[in-house]
């Protein structure tokens, strides 16, 4: 087992490494000058050229690209041109809200998920099948952003039951901050009616999020469950008198766990992704947002340092899923 995760995690520094480098070059070569985006048009030639030299844009791409690997080798991402800090302490700032985001939507998409398709595939052929598929279907043919415009038409300005953006309500003073995790800090102050405000403030922008995980566990759970069902085991365990929901829940469920261990290791990174079109939507302070207003304001560094860091969420989950694999299925042996 260690001899395996010494090994992935060596395959996972080649692939972030890939990334970067991939990341980089595209960056440089798109026909965008983000000395324009920081200076006005009628700037001097030397205010241009002075600022050029201190963004290293005047030097060959392949100087600039050893510079950046040093930097990256010594924990520097580079410093973002938008807000004038460092990459890092920006996605260790902004990183908090999206991960409660990510978190929240998780916990809905696998709640959900897993209930709907466990039923859909024990009430086969019943109109709580269909409807599980319907659900399904609308979850992963509608994009993040139309959900959630959707969503805030609805329970925002017409029903009035949802605030529509933001973390908290602007006018209120938010926590001291410990961990940089809103709620958790929140929860550290003892301010519980804030810690309310705030999880109404991020029950539309997590369900619209975790509405694109739910669909797609739906569909798998639902499948492995009818694969799982027809076994002889679990004719066996039903001749032995046990309770039909102990039968399901504990001797078809773990196994028709396993394709569903996937989705759910590879969603949760992916809601990280997801996350840019629906914090942009709810104005909700995150890394999506942060990326989105890096990419319109061409700062290069804070783009390749959000990729870097998506990455390495996606490796990271790609590992844990592997390892998760063998916990429930003692056959599989890691080599």
């Amino acid at each position: 087992m260690i001899s395996y995760i010494i090994r992935r995690l060596v395959w996972m520094i080649f692939v972030i490494f890939g990334v970067m480098t991939i990341t980089f070059f595209l960056a440089r070569v798109i026909p965008a000058d983000p000395v324009a985006a920081v200076l006005p048009s009628n700037a001097p030639p030397e205010a241009i050229a002075k600022l050029r030299a201190e963004m290293g844009l005047d030097k060959p791409i392949w100087v600039q690209y050893g510079i950046y690997i040093n930097g990256v080798l010594h924990g520097n991402l580079g410093t973002s041109i938008r807000t004038r800090q460092p990459v890092l302490n920006d996605l260790l700032r902004y990183f908090p809200a999206t991960a409660e985001l990510a978190v929240a939507a998780s916990i809905i998409g696998i709640i959900i998920g897993i209930t709907l398709g466990l039923l859909s595939a024990v009430k086969q052929g019943s109109i709580l099948d269909h409807s599980g598929r319907v659900f399904s279907i609308w979850g992963l043919s509608m994009p993040a952003f139309f959900t959630g415009l959707m969503l805030v038409i609805l329970f925002s300005h017409i029903l009035h039951w949802f605030p529509q953006m933001g973390e908290m309500p602007s006018y209120l003073r938010r926590p001291p901050r410990v961990t940089g995790f809103l709620i958790m800090d929140t929860m550290i102050a003892g301010n519980w009616s804030l810690v309310l405000n705030e999880l109404w403030h991020l029950a539309l922008p997590a369900f619209t999020l975790g509405w694109l995980s739910t669909a797609s566990i739906v569909r798998i759970m639902r499948s492995s469950m009818l694969e799982v069902l027809p076994e002889e085991y679990i004719k066996t365990a039903r001749m032995k008198g046990l309770r039909e929901s102990t039968v399901i829940l504990k001797h078809a469920l773990k196994n028709a766990m396993l394709p569903t261990i996937t989705i759910m290791g590879l969603q949760v990174a992916s809601l990280l992704n997801g996350a840019v079109l629906t914090e942009t939507v709810f104005s909700w302070p995150g890394i999506g947002r942060y990326a989105t207003a890096s990419f319109l304001s061409i700062d290069f560094s804070a783009v390749v340092g959000v990729t870097i860091f998506m990455a390495l969420l996606y490796s990271s989950a790609n590992l844990i899923v592997d390892l998760l694999y063998g916990y429930l299925n003692p056959k599989i042996r890691y080599t």
